[in-house]
């Protein structure tokens, strides 16, 4: 705006205000500048506001009754309103009184106790299945009873079991046998329900304990060595894994189950999911070998948010689920969709923050990533908002300091990862503040507000990135994109580890082993096991040596991090050489440090750990350091074999195993405060090298004919065009593929216009395969992402064609000819791969 001559207009920032003044005077050459007074019409024309008389449409549209909170942030004239609406969802539709099931008085008086005069009818329903001894999932929103559903069928058919043995054959007194293992994917949520759960179970004379690695010696011998086991056992998988693969008295305990809860079940995607699929595969053989009646353990699963449940319970538990769904929820909630118009989306969080604080509110921040937690809490304190961090990699006495000081008012405000989405009862929650994520993942945030029945609020905050773009400007398609949870139980490296773990659970049969008969014969070749009279048997010394290393949540080694001699987190492989390396700046509980040395052990090729970090040794830095740092890295793939090829539009897209070979030379300092995603690189003295295997997609792209015929460095146009259309696919796929972008790396290979997108964990974890299962819907939505973006800088911004994720600073980028490229590819143009080479330089 020029005061002096009256006139303004709007022009991208580009993050360079010469370059933004220059655009503002060829605006006014061109008669693009308008009168001062006319800057809120230029706004909303430009849609970077949202007209008042619309904001007043919204409000009476949903009967919204205006308080201060809601009435500072959709009027604030700072951001665009995407959307509002007043969430006043009818409850969950009620069942019958407990009295009509076939489950005892002492039960039902216990429901009685906690005011529970009437059940839920997806609560009835999973009784009764229950009860039938069906399989079942519970989808149902937080805070709706989930646990009641499953815990009440069990411990009536616990109670019979036990009324049954008692009287006719003393000996086999059902009291002192585990009956049921519930599992939860945290020790937190375990304690969270216990005494839900505990005050049921007594009312049959039925006992539950924990087990996990927060249990007391005592606690763990009198159920143990005591011989005192309670009939229900609530620990998590990596307990159960550790006491099986050990052989210990608890793996015997537990091998007298009848059922299997598994709690939160939408958590064991991925990496996890696959070792979860195998563990419960062990657990089923320990069982089988145990009860000579041969009985089938039930698994009853339970989650707030599953749209694929069936296909993705099948996948997990091998074997057919029964879905029982609940919907509604208690509560009022105000939603409202924000998109930054003239601010980044951490800033506005971070203002959405400070209004809901200073009105009182408790109020949880969610972030995808570590990094953007710790950001958000480090502003905000800055700022003198009192704001903690709560994710994993934090220890454990730290996260439940956060939560007992929110539960208890002394905090008001928590910047945090998914972490928080599960059960664990924080108290009340007045404002959920969440960056893009899929529907039915915010409504899970969603129960978190008001849950007691009072009015709540939910800020939905669009950011500076391709998909949000794409939602400001197609609102509709977000309430349709739904997260579906991925798992691959035949990731080659998961079943090598858990056929290992079961043989140490017991000797392996020669008929046993056929299924798995090549991954045996390459732990023979290890000679981590060996045939022995018709059994495969673990050669113990070697087999605990790999698997002492090994995390179930993840198949490389974790690297710890350090400060004064203490270990005070963890990063596990194949990020942490990303995060890590020598001098980066690394966050950690709303503090930052710099890695002042990243140490390396020596390798083990029976452990085929190829780059065994132990430990990263962090620093303190001065408060005001100015820069939080980025690593540059570039990769080269090598296909290994295909597993499946399609046609989709005119390309051969092939889904295969490859080798990525990762290499970080050096990082970029960006500045804070900034939010720009390039920054000044600086090179590492010794680059780190490391490689994996995974699964992932490569296919051919088309050149962009057209526009190299009118450009001087083609080559350079070429491959930033590649470079851009990868970036465009794995951004825009993420909500077709339920937020699966976060698991996906990318490379584009030079100018042969071979892109490769790889899931980003060793081995693989399903979300490849999520996004070649939809590649024609991906590329459709990149298109409209990239040519819908207002932008006129050669290499695109932020909003079409940048990466947070990407490993070369957001450089070889060219936004024209990733067009040309998408374009020829949704209108049917053929490629063909010919010979692919694996030796080209690659950008990621």
């Amino acid at each position: 705006m020029c005061s002096k001559c009256n006139i303004c207009g709007v022009v991208p920032s580009g993050g360079n205000q010469d370059e933004a003044y220059l655009g503002f005077l060829d605006l006014y050459d061109n008669g693009g500048a308008v009168k001062a007074q006319d800057l809120e019409l230029l706004l909303e024309q430009e849609r970077l506001l949202r007209p008042a008389s619309e904001i007043d449409s919204l409000i009476t549209h949903n009967h919204a009754q205006e308080d201060k909170l809601l009435k500072a942030i959709l009027y604030s004239k700072k951001d665009y309103v995407v959307d509002f609406r007043v969430m006043n969802e009818r409850e969950i539709e009620k069942g019958n009184e407990p009295e009509v099931l076939p489950i005892e008085d002492s039960l039902i008086k216990a429901l009685h106790a906690r005011n529970i005069k009437k059940l839920y009818q997806f609560q009835e329903e999973s009784i009764k299945k229950v009860l039938l001894g069906q399989d079942v999932v519970i989808v149902a929103p937080t805070g709706s009873g989930k646990t009641e559903a499953f815990s009440i069928p069990i411990l009536q058919k616990i109670s019979e079991a036990i009324s049954y043995f008692s009287p006719m054959r003393p000996e086999l007194n059902g009291k002192g046998k585990v009956f049921a293992v519930f599992v939860y994917p945290t020790k937190a949520l375990a304690r969270d329900q216990l005494p839900k759960i505990r005050h049921l179970a007594e009312a049959l004379g039925i006992t539950v304990n924990v087990f996990d690695g927060d249990t007391t010696k005592a606690e763990k011998d009198s159920i143990v060595v005591n011989n005192l086991p309670p009939e229900i056992i609530i620990t998590n998988f990596d307990v159960i894994h550790y006491h099986m693969l050990n052989r210990t008295k608890f793996s015997r305990l537990i091998r007298s189950a009848k059922f299997l809860v598994v709690d939160e079940v939408h958590v064991y995607s991925g990496i996890f999911g696959a070792n979860i699929h195998h563990i419960i595969k062990r657990l089923e053989r320990l069982l089988t070998s145990t009860n000579n009646n041969n009985i089938k353990l039930q698994i009853i699963a339970a989650s707030a948010t599953l749209p694929n449940a069936q296909d993705f319970c099948q996948s997990l538990f091998g074997r057919e689920m029964k879905v029982i769904v609940g919907k509604g929820r208690k509560g009022k909630i105000n939603f409202v969709v924000l998109f930054p118009s003239f601010r980044s989306q951490r800033s506005l969080m971070l203002d959405l923050l400070r209004q809901a604080t200073t009105t009182n509110h408790k109020t949880i921040a969610f972030n995808k990533s570590h990094l953007g937690s710790e950001l958000l809490a480090f502003y905000s304190t800055k700022q003198g908002i009192k704001t903690r961090v709560h994710r994993a990699g934090l220890l454990a006495t730290e996260r439940k300091s956060v939560e007992d000081s929110f539960k208890n008012g002394k905090l008001l405000a928590i910047s945090a990862t998914p972490t928080l989405e599960l059960g664990i009862d924080i108290g009340d929650v007045d404002a959920i503040i969440s960056d893009v994520v899929p529907i039915d993942r915010l409504t899970q945030r969603l129960g978190r507000a008001a849950r007691s029945g009072q009015e709540g609020y939910a800020f939905l905050v669009l950011g500076n990135d391709p998909i949000s773009q794409y939602y400001k400007l197609n609102p509709d398609d977000y309430l349709e994109d739904q997260q579906i949870a991925y798992t691959d139980p035949t990731n080659l490296f998961v079943e090598e580890y858990q056929a290992l773990a079961m043989c140490c659970d017991k000797p392996l049969s020669i008929t046993e082993s056929s299924s798995r008969s090549k991954t045996i014969d390459r732990l023979v070749s290890k000679e981590l096991v060996s045939l022995t009279k018709g059994k495969f048997i673990p050669n113990f010394k070697n087999a605990m040596d790999v698997l002492r290393d090994f995390s179930i949540r993840g198949i490389a080694n974790k690297v710890e991090i350090t400060y004064n001699g203490k270990v005070i987190g963890e990063r596990q492989m194949p990020q942490a050489i990303e995060e890590l390396h020598n001098d980066a700046i690394y966050f950690l509980a709303g503090r930052r440090y710099q890695v002042k040395k990243l140490h390396f052990l020596g390798k083990d090729q029976k452990k085929r750990v190829q780059l065994p970090i132990a430990y990263a040794e962090l620093k303190s830095i001065p408060n005001d350091y100015p820069y939080y740092t980025k690593a540059s890295v570039s990769e080269w793939p090598t296909i290994l074999g295909t597993y499946e090829e399609k046609k989709s539009h005119g390309l051969q897209v092939m889904y295969c195993s490859l080798k990525i070979q990762k290499k970080v030379s050096g990082y970029s300092n960006i500045e804070i405060g900034k939010e720009a995603l390039q920054g000044t690189k600086v090179l590492l003295d010794t680059a780190i090298e490391f490689e994996f295997v995974t699964k992932g997609l490569v296919f051919k792209s088309p050149q962009p004919k057209d526009i190299l015929k009118a450009v001087i460095d083609d080559q350079y146009v070429e491959m930033s065009g590649y470079h851009a259309s990868e970036h465009a696919i794995i951004e825009g796929s993420s909500m077709i593929t339920g937020g699966a972008s976060q698991d996906l790396g990318g490379i584009s290979l030079a100018s042969s216009g071979l892109i490769f997108i790889y899931d980003g964990s060793i081995g693989g974890n399903g979300a490849s395969r999520a996004l070649y299962d939809k590649f024609d819907k991906a590329v459709i939505r990149a298109l409209r992402i990239v040519s819908e973006c207002s932008c006129e800088s050669e290499s695109g911004c932020p909003r079409c064609t940048y990466s947070y994720r990407c490993g070369n600073n957001n450089e070889y980028l060219h936004k024209q000819a990733a067009i040309e490229i998408l374009h020829r590819i949704v209108d049917g143009e053929k490629t063909q791969f010919g010979e692919i080479i694996n030796a080209q330089p690659a950008l990621v």
